[in-house]
C-alpha cells in the first residue's frame, strides 16, 4: 500500500515511523516532510496550507491512503476535496474540524451537548471584552478563537492584562493575524490530561492518555508554547475515569456532530483539566497532538494502519487497540528564543546514526542545507523513549538528549515532574 502523510513536524515523523513498521505499507510519501522524515519517506515540497497543490499531489501520486497530520489542511477542507474526488483519506471534514478551528464553536457545542467545560463569554469587540470581564474573577483566561499553533491562550492576573491581551489578539500583534472573536474563560486549576480517541462517525474508542507540558520554563513557568514535552503511563488516569471521559465527552462529541450532519471521523484529542469540581474540557484538537503523539506511538502495538482503516470504514467499535505496558516520554529540544523570536539554520550535532525501538529522535523542525542537518523551526527535535516505568523512560530520553547539541538549544529538565512527585 502506498501512503501519503501531509505535514512536516514531529507528529508527522512519528506517524511515518509507525507506518514503516506496518507490513501493509510498501511506500510512504510525505509533504513537505523534514530532514528526519526524509530518511524514512520520499518528501515532496508541498505546503500543507496550499489546498490546490495538495489536491494535485494526490491526483498525480495516487496514494491508496492520505493521512492529514496538522490542523491547517483540515481547516482549508483538504479531507472534503479528496473525498469528493474518490480518494481514501484519514481525518475530519472542514465542518467537523471546527471543534478545533473555532473555540467559539467548540464552547457553544459543549454547552449544547452537556459536555463539562469552564464558564465563558464570546466577544467580538473590545467593548464586549470590558463588559464581560466584570463577570469573571482573576486570574482569567483569554483565548483566540481561531488556530494559534498552541500559543493563543493567555492567563491574565488582572482585568487590565486580559483587556490588553484581547486587544493584541484583535489587532494581530499577538499572533500575527487579526482575530475576529476571542473567548473569555474562567481560570481552572488541577492536573491537565490529554485524552485521545479514535472516531469513525458513529463510535469513539480510547487510544491512550498523556500529559503535555505547555510552558517554556521548568516548574511550568513562562509563556505557553506548542508543547515542550509529554509523558504517557498506564496509570495516568484510572480505568473508571477513562471510561467516563469516553462516554461523557468523546462519544457525546461524535453523537453531537452526527446530529449536525457533520460526522466526526479521525482523531479526537480532548484537553482536560481535572478540577475539584470534576473533569472539565479545556479544548478539542481534531488530529494527533504534538508532542504527545511522539510518546504515545512508541507504546502502540496495534498496526497503526488498522486505526486509520477502522476510522474511515466505520468499524472502530470492532478494533482492539493494544498499548505496550509501562511509560513513554517525549522531550522537546527547542531553538534559543522560542516561543518568541529565534534563529534557524543552526547545525545539529550528536544525533545517533540509528534509533532503537526504545529511544527514537523525531524531527520537529529540521532541514538539510548544503548536506548538513540544520534547525528549521522553534521546536527542533522530540526525543522519545519507552520503558517499564516513567523514571526509566525519562532516564533514557535525557541520556539521548545529552548527546545532541545546536547553538541556543533549550529543553525542560523536569518533564513528568508532577507524576514523579
Amino acid at each position: 500500500m502506498k501512503v501519503l502523510v501531509i505535514g512536516g513536524g514531529g507528529r508527522e515523523h512519528a506517524l511515518v515511523w509507525a507506518l514503516r513498521k506496518s507490513e501493509q505499507v510498501t511506500e510512504i510519501l510525505c509533504a513537505p516532510g523534514n530532514g528526519g522524515i526524509a530518511q524514512l519517506a520520499r518528501c515532496i515540497p508541498v505546503g500543507p496550507g496550499n489546498l490546490h497543490e495538495m489536491v494535485n499531489l494526490v491526483a498525480v501520486e495516487q496514494p491508496n491512503l492520505t493521512i492529514v497530520g496538522p490542523e491547517l489542511p483540515l481547516s482549508v477542507g483538504l479531507v472534503d476535496e479528496l473525498t469528493k474526488r474518490g480518494h481514501r483519506v484519514f481525518g475530519p471534514t472542514q465542518a467537523a474540524a471546527k471543534l478545533e478551528t473555532s473555540k467559539a464553536f467548540a464552547k457553544e457545542f459543549m454547552q449544547r451537548h452537556d459536555i463539562p467545560t469552564a464558564a465563558y463569554a464570546l466577544c467580538t469587540t473590545l467593548d464586549e471584552v470590558r463588559e464581560e470581564l466584570t463577570r469573571f474573577t482573576v486570574p482569567v483566561v483569554v483565548k483566540a478563537s481561531g488556530l494559534a499553533a498552541g500559543k493563543g491562550v493567555v492567563i491574565c492576573e488582572t482585568h487590565l492584562q486580559a483587556e490588553e491581551a484581547a486587544a493584541q489578539m484583535f489587532s494581530g500583534v499577538l499572533l500575527g493575524t487579526q482575530e475576529t472573536e476571542v473567548v473569555i474563560e474562567e481560570f481552572l486549576t488541577g492536573e491537565e490530561l490529554s485524552f485521545f480517541a479514535l472516531c469513525d462517525g458513529t463510535h469513539a474508542i480510547e487510544i491512550a492518555s498523556a500529559q503535555d507540558h505547555k510552558r517554556i520554563g521548568e516548574g511550568d513557568t513562562g509563556p505557553n508554547t506548542g508543547g515542550m514535552g509529554a509523558y504517557s503511563t498506564d496509570g495516568i488516569a484510572t480505568p473508571a475515569m477513562r471510561q467516563w471521559l469516553l462516554r461523557n465527552v468523546a462519544q457525546r462529541v461524535v453523537d453531537g456532530m452526527n446530529s449536525k450532519g457533520s460526522p466526526f471521523k479521525g482523531i479526537l484529542f480532548v484537553g482536560i483539566m481535572m478540577t475539584p469540581r470534576g473533569p472539565m474540557v479545556l479544548e478539542f484538537n481534531t488530529r494527533f497532538g504534538d508532542p504527545e503523539t511522539e510518546a504515545i506511538l512508541l507504546r502502540l502495538e496495534t498496526d497503526i494502519l488498522d486505526l486509520f482503516n477502522a476510522s474511515i470504514d466505520g468499524t472502530a467499535n470492532e478494533l482492539i487497540i493494544r498499548m505496550r505496558a509501562g511509560a513513554s516520554v517525549s522531550i522537546i529540544a527547542a531553538s534559543g528564543g522560542y516561543p518568541v523570536k529565534y534563529a534557524s539554520g543552526k547545525p545539529i550535532a550528536g544525533l545517533s546514526a540509528s534509533s532503537s525501538k526504545d529511544v527514537v529522535v523525531f524531527h520537529s523542525g529540521t532541514t538539510i542545507k548544503d548536506g548538513q542537518l540544520v534547525t528549521a523551526g522553534g521546536r527542533v527535535l522530540a526525543i522519545a523513549a519507552v520503558a517499564p516505568d516513567l523514571r526509566g523512560a525519562l532516564d533514557k530520553a535525557y541520556a539521548e538528549i545529552a548527546k545532541i547539541s545546536f547553538d541556543g538549544m533549550q529543553y525542560r529538565r523536569d518533564i513528568g515532574h508532577r507524576a514523579l512527585e
